[in-house]
């Protein structure tokens, strides 16, 4: 944090790039969790964690976390709790796909890559079930290295589940709430950063124009231009 860190993250459950630890382990005590979100608090931060599975994501909860990343096995009873707690939950399917069908090329081993089938299968449902109960969802992808192009693919995949509105905003307003941040970023208003995209068509009737960086006709940040095709 004294390097500017503005989240601390918890591996709170095993995961896919890792040898030893399934992801059905949850790890860090309670107390060692409510240490880190006590610390981070103190600083004015927030701790974010990794976890897969609802008893993973409820242990990390229960114990102050604010977000969670992945959540692919989340339940109803985990959901509730989330909204109980007002955490939130960033789903990263993007990850899964394309590591499965890319993983293998990019040097990934083969078993580490059967990993990814077990969480790749279930993705989709913890959309369903998070907004069934109403848990705040933010925009991720965990996407790293060579995958990182495919950062887009994420629009179009929360898409088959949920209203193209509900995905723009995790990518806007509602990460602006997780980020403590709603007085600088993710809304259109004096006084806040600019930071804008103008859009060549409505992606509220075609989520896949935010996919397209030719339909994206200008991309300002802080109010500086990046690019000017109007």
């Amino acid at each position: 944090m004294r390097r500017g860190a503005h989240q601390v993250k918890l591996m709170v459950g095993g995961g896919i790039a890792s040898y030893t630890d399934p992801i059905t382990f949850a790890q860090f005590s309670a107390e060692e969790i409510r240490a880190a979100v006590e610390e981070a608090e103190n600083a004015e931060r927030y701790v974010m964690a990794h976890a897969y599975t609802a008893r993973c994501i409820r242990h990390a909860v229960v114990n102050g976390v604010r977000s969670v990343e992945h959540g692919n096995f989340l339940d109803d009873e985990t959901a509730q709790l989330m909204v109980e707690r007002n955490a939130y939950l960033v789903p990263t399917l993007s990850a899964y796909i394309t590591m499965w069908e890319e993983g293998l090329s990019i040097g990934m081993p083969a078993e580490l890559h059967a990993k990814i089938k077990y969480v790749l299968d279930v993705g989709s449902a913890s959309l369903e079930v998070a907004q069934r109960h109403g848990v705040r969802m933010v925009y991720g992808t965990d996407l790293i290295g060579p995958l990182h192009r495919h950062q887009s693919l994420e629009f179009a995949i929360r898409r088959e589940v949920l209203s193209a509105i509900e995905v723009i905003r995790s990518a806007t307003s509602t990460a602006a709430e997780l980020f403590n941040m709603e007085s600088e970023i993710g809304r259109v208003a004096q006084g806040l950063r600019a930071d804008l995209l103008v859009v060549d068509g409505n992606p509220l009737d075609d989520i896949g124009l935010l996919q397209d960086p030719g339909r994206l006709l200008m991309i300002l940040k802080d109010g500086d231009i990046y690019k000017d095709a109007i």
